[in-house]
């Protein structure tokens, strides 16, 4: 079972042991979904940056405004990732729908059902708020990611280059129930 906790000081450790497994995979990476993570060369650095991207107030200009949690594996307590769920983007129809999900699971737990659980949990999180329609997006490439979100929902919309990223980027559009 997995359950998404707001990040705190109590898993300040893992939380840069997740950090680190991301880097040690590529030292260049930047951590979809991980609320820029890899920036933050301390736990309660990222915590407190995590805190501000709550209120569009204190979100930093350049980024958008989110909910940022760490997927947790009950039966452990063992972060499995990050989920990022974007109050809104600067598109006039992902405003009227409010969101965009983002998440990234640790190498090391990947291939083992987790980003699905993942996704179904952020959708959950949606529901909840009233939101009906999200997008979702992965690199043109990354048919794993693509795996995930059409077995959540997703379904293709296009394909975008997306110039911040210096990438091609799928998009998919998942309606909740």
């Amino acid at each position: 079972m997995i359950k998404l906790a707001e990040p705190t000081a109590g898993y300040a450790k893992e939380i840069m042991e997740l950090r680190q497994e991301f880097l040690d995979e590529d030292p260049n990476v930047y951590i979809h979904g991980g609320g820029d993570l890899e920036r933050y060369r301390s736990a309660k650095e990222w915590i407190c940056h995590v805190e501000n991207m709550r209120r569009r107030e204190t979100c930093p200009e350049h980024l958008v405004d989110s909910d940022i949690y760490l997927a947790i594996r009950e039966e452990d307590d063992r972060i499995l990732g990050i989920v990022e769920l974007r109050h809104h983007i600067d598109h006039p129809v992902l405003r009227e729908w409010g969101g965009h999900i983002g998440y990234c699971i640790r190498p090391s737990e990947r291939r083992k059902g987790y980003a699905r659980a993942v996704l179904t949990k952020a959708l959950e999180i949606y529901k909840a708020r009233g939101i009906h329609e999200v997008l979702l997006t992965c690199g043109k490439d990354n048919l794993a990611s693509e795996r995930t979100i059409r077995g959540g929902g997703g379904v293709y919309e296009k394909t975008v280059w997306a110039e911040p990223l210096k990438m091609n980027m799928k998009r998919f559009w998942v309606r909740i129930p």
